[in-house]
């Protein structure tokens, strides 16, 4: 609402809705993966866009779990994608962001660069999840009718992440990731953009130069070069 959007959000669980109502979010109650009830749910929204932010990881990114949440949370980016995309199209909806990862590169010239291809020949668990990553940013570039945006992201850290200090070969802090996902909806002409903060990993000057963004970014802020 501080951007000056009206502002839905889905959860599958009610007990969420109330968090979502006290961010001035008008929560939605439907499943990604039922596909007629989340058609008629944006078909009734109406929406300009979506911005899919969809996962389903276990907090703090679990070891423990994350086997089982890995096939999970690309069912998510398959199925799920495929679903809020048609359901989109269907609402008359004409831009979507979503997000992506920033370390699903395949080995090559460091630091990554949007243009390079993705870790298709990857084994194990890796190869569902970027399987899953493919899928989903296919079906958001490829989509008719609708300007797509992908932001690969670095790992989260920050508030409600689980990680309260960067984490990883490429981290974001999740403030400045929403403020990517905000610029992104006001100027992307589409396309992929890395989104972390400076490292030998991944080249995020593309997302400097289009989107105007920067990792200093933080909710209720300007951008702090």
């Amino acid at each position: 609402p501080e951007a000056g959007y009206e502002g839905h959000g889905s959860t599958r669980q009610p007990e969420r809705a109330a968090a979502l109502e006290a961010q001035g979010v008008t929560p939605v109650l439907v499943d990604v993966f039922d596909a007629q009830a989340l058609k008629a749910a944006l078909v009734r929204i109406a929406p300009h866009g979506v911005i899919h932010q969809l996962t389903d990881l276990p907090r703090g990114l679990d070891p423990a779990r994350m086997a089982e949440a890995t096939a999970r949370n690309a069912r998510v980016r398959t199925e799920g994608t495929r679903n809020l995309v048609e359901a989109a199209r269907a609402a008359g909806a004409v831009r979507m962001v979503a997000q992506s990862i920033a370390w699903a590169y395949a080995p090559g010239p460091k630091p990554h660069a949007e243009a390079q291809p993705l870790d298709t020949e990857a084994e194990g668990a890796r190869r569902i999840s970027v399987g899953g990553v493919v899928a989903l940013e296919q079906a958001v570039l490829q989509a008719p009718g609708i300007t797509g945006t992908v932001l690969r992201y670095g790992q989260l850290y920050g508030p409600g992440t689980g990680a309260d200090e960067p984490k990883g070969t490429s981290p974001v802090h999740v403030e400045a990731a929403a403020w990517a996902a905000l610029l992104a909806w006001r100027h992307s002409a589409g396309g992929v953009f890395n989104i972390a903060e400076d490292n030998p990993e991944v080249d995020s000057g593309k997302a400097r130069r289009l989107l105007g963004w920067t990792p200093s970014m933080r909710l209720g802020a300007e951008a702090r070069s």
